[in-house]
């Protein structure tokens, strides 16, 4: 098969400086080399006024949930009781398959490649397919009392054969990790077990953490509208978590993992994430923008985050409080909430810092030679001129979705 050459506008490697009038050449899958002249033999395609950036890696969502034809509840509800909506419309085992498909289709048309899919149960559709998105599925967890911290233990292993097995593919898109869900549905000593065997298995974490104040009232005293939800549902245990505990103690266990995830994180302090800047070879920080909008959380402390060092990503989380599952759309809304941020420490969130969360640098969030070629394309605004920072601002700026998506080489949308 012959080489492709895809020339743009500019091409943003992510791992080095954007090239101007670049040249992207691609072989058997693969990134062959970047330039600015295609070589001899190799097709050429211009794809015109475009940013040819790396496939999006979505760091956080959950896609059993892409059935929903909207957010549930209201903005401004609070946490504990947008839970109990989602109790509610939790998919059934027959619907999952379903759903999961959707969201797949829908990710890959917004120009995502990469995926860190929450699995409550497994599922078929990455398996069956024709064109899949790398994944990483994480298998969920939830167990708050002590007693059942071993059969919820058990449950993780056999949920994650299972995800295997329904997700297996010939080629090596698919991978697994464990995601303990939050302190108010799984106790520390729970947490504890599923690092450890995340840390045999080599497998990343995912652990949802100082998402709101009611779940640091939790940790603080015991009480509040989470341990209400807890008693209701037959799952309170006060000996569960000590008193006076916060995020730090959650996050000395989760540093213990290959690689850990700390799931939005709005309300981690300075001495929170400057624990996390001193460990970001293995811990990251995913911020999911527009959900953190929709539950009007005080202001997100990414500039603190990035001062001190966090490796910061981007999640979409699910369509029960986002609109749909872009990541191109979360980059728009850090970039309206938080303007001081330059755009390319933005494209690095949503590409090269997801994937190293993720523990999948090596097949993901890049544009370099070896590398398999998902890549994304999108247009410059019309009437636009500058360099590689002033378009990539205005793209930011602008509302065009995403124009062309590649995958291993193949164009998928």
């Amino acid at each position: 098969m012959s080489a492709i050459a895809l020339r743009a506008r500019v091409v943003y490697p992510v791992v080095a400086p954007p090239v101007e009038g670049g040249v992207v050449v691609v072989e058997n899958g693969k990134i062959v080399e970047i330039g600015r002249r295609a070589p001899a033999g190799a097709v050429e395609q211009d794809l015109g006024d475009m940013l040819l950036l790396p496939g999006l890696v979505n760091a956080h969502t959950h896609l059993e949930f892409s059935s929903l034809k909207k957010r549930l509840g209201k903005p401004g509800l609070s946490l504990p009781e947008w839970v109990r909506l989602v109790i509610a419309q939790r998919p059934t085992s027959r619907q999952v398959d379903k759903a999961v498909s959707a969201g797949i289709q829908q990710s890959i048309q917004a120009g995502v490649t990469t995926i860190a899919d929450i699995c409550r149960l497994p599922s078929n559709a990455y398996g069956d397919a024709a064109v899949c998105p790398r994944a990483v599925l994480m298998q969920e967890s939830i167990g708050y009392s002590q007693a059942r911290a071993a059969s919820a233990l058990s449950a993780a292993k056999q949920g994650l054969d299972e995800l295997d097995a329904a997700s297996r593919r010939p080629d090596d898109r698919v991978s697994l990790g464990v995601s303990p869900h939050a302190p108010y549905t799984v106790s520390p000593h729970l947490i504890r077990e599923l690092v450890s065997l995340a840390s045999e298995r080599k497998l990343p974490v995912a652990l949802h953490l100082a998402e709101s104040p009611e779940e640091l009232e939790l940790m603080n005293s015991g009480t509040g509208p989470f341990q209400e939800l807890l008693e209701e549902r037959s799952m309170w245990d006060p000996w569960s978590v000590s008193r006076g505990a916060t995020p730090q103690d959650y996050l000395r266990i989760l540093n213990l993992a290959p690689h850990a995830l700390v799931v939005h994180g709005n309300y981690l302090d300075h001495a929170a994430l400057a624990m996390m800047g001193r460990h970001s070879d293995s811990m990251s920080l995913v911020y999911c923008p527009r959900t953190h909008s929709y539950f009007k959380h005080q202001e997100y402390p990414l500039a603190d985050a990035l001062t001190l060092g966090v490796r910061v990503c981007l999640g979409s989380d699910s369509l029960a409080s986002s609109q749909d599952l872009s990541i191109l759309s979360e980059m728009r809304e850090v970039a309206a909430k938080h303007p001081a941020v330059s755009p390319e420490a933005i494209l690095r969130m949503a590409t090269h810092a997801g994937a190293e969360a993720l523990g999948v640098n090596d097949r993901a969030g890049s544009i370099r030679p070896g590398a398999p070629a998902d890549m994304v394309a999108v247009r410059v605004p019309g009437g636009i001129d500058g360099r590689a920072n002033s378009l990539l601002e205005s793209v930011l700026n602008d509302d065009q979705p995403i124009a062309h998506c590649w995958i291993g080489g193949q164009s998928v949308a």
